[in-house]
């Protein structure tokens, strides 16, 4: 236990320290925002065992309400992160309580299909702008006081609702209701036999995930100033999918840190190899799970436990 908050309080500090140490402020900011999505995603992958293929959905469909709210209605900036969350929630909702009455497979092609039908309507609708997306998304103020243009005033309001959402999450799992989804992980039929309404459960979960996954898109079409469909798009939802996987399915800290590897990669091969960096993520993400079957963080919580 030590040991993790010695931990947590490192990465605090690298955290706020960052933006001093020459690191650019908008992608420290990509990362937050990837890192939020991927624990997001997390909290129905790592902590209930349901696999959506759709997730891009609710963080693509929150990034173009935001910007349009923002841009076009000349709503304010916690208003526009506010509505475009309310969004995605209803997504998650209205979703939600289709999949959820099915398991496995089927759960993850029903989510596969009704994202395709939120990135269809992207591509469709006129206030998404098509395929050229929403641009030149402004970042606003807080409460009309504190500008959000200069970066790193924008990095310290992204960090906060990071830890925030981080938190809301350890918070959850560690509720008796988070207890109740571990036991829907673990054994789904004895946690009905024990008169828990599992669906009911998977539902709360599945609008939570979709909700905070939303919360991420808002902030990160702020913070970049634009949307556009690749937000939405099924390349999106693969991501953070392996973002989770990669440092470690139902750990805290293991979605974060899968996010930061993949972002970092995409961002500094891209210029080196071009399109070939899809190929070497992909590479890489074949060895780790050879090497590291429950990702990064999951195979150093094994360690320490096994060595303590």
């Amino acid at each position: 236990m030590r040991a993790q908050i010695a931990v947590y309080v490192v990465l605090m500090a690298l955290a706020l320290i960052a933006p001093l140490l020459g690191l650019y402020p908008v992608f420290l900011m990509k990362l937050l925002c990837f890192a939020m999505f991927a624990c997001a995603f997390n909290l129905l992958l790592g902590f209930t065992k349901m696999l959506s293929f759709g997730h891009a959905a609710y963080f693509g469909a929150s990034a173009y309400i935001t910007g349009w709210l923002v841009t076009v209605q000349g709503w304010g900036t916690l208003a526009g992160i506010v509505g475009g969350v309310a969004v995605s929630m209803l997504l998650g909702l209205v979703i939600g309580a289709i999949a959820v009455r099915r398991q496995g497979i089927y759960f993850a092609m029903i989510t596969l299909a009704l994202a395709q039908v939120v990135y269809f309507i992207c591509l469709q609708a006129q206030f998404t702008g098509g395929e050229n997306g929403l641009q030149g998304i402004p970042r606003g103020s807080l409460f009309g006081l504190i500008g959000l243009g200069e970066d790193r005033i924008m990095y310290y309001f992204v960090l906060a609702c990071f830890i925030a959402v981080f938190v809301f999450i350890r918070r959850i799992v560690h509720s008796p209701f988070g207890q109740v989804l571990k036991a829907i992980r673990a054994n789904e039929p004895r946690a009905i036999s024990l008169g828990y309404k599992v669906d009911r459960y998977k539902l709360i979960a599945f609008v939570l995930s979709a909700s905070l996954a939303g919360l991420a898109g808002s902030l990160k079409a702020l913070v970049l100033g634009f949307a556009t469909l690749s937000d939405v798009s099924q390349g999106n939802s693969g991501e953070v999918i392996l973002m989770t996987l990669l440092g470690g399915s139902g750990t805290f800290l293991g979605p974060a840190i899968g996010a930061i590897v993949v972002v970092t990669l995409q961002e500094y091969l891209s210029g080196l190899v071009g399109s070939w960096v899809s190929v070497i993520i992909g590479a890489i993400f074949v060895v780790c799970v050879l090497v590291f079957r429950r990702g990064f963080v999951g195979e150093i919580e094994r360690w320490f436990a096994h060595r303590n």
